[in-house]
């Protein structure tokens, strides 16, 4: 399911949480860690779109050709 978490783990994570935090905070608990995450993916977004405005940039953007220098060996 998880991992190499079972269900008989994840029950027991489970109870553990519901005894330390009680059933009243565990909703606010899970609206605040929702909160985070969409927040988290949001910044993620952002940096995804910045980089690829930044590619297509560098994309566009003609190269100058290289200039090859020659030497003689006289």
């Amino acid at each position: 399911m998880f991992g190499q978490i079972g269900m008989s783990e994840l029950l027991v994570i489970l109870v553990v949480v519901l005894l330390v935090f009680g059933p009243k905070k565990i909703p606010e608990l899970a609206r605040g860690i929702s909160r985070g995450l969409s927040e988290f993916k949001r910044a993620a977004d952002e940096v995804k779109q910045e980089l690829n405005i930044d590619l297509e940039r560098e994309t566009r953007q003609p190269r100058a050709p290289e200039r090859k220098s020659l030497k003689s060996d006289s």
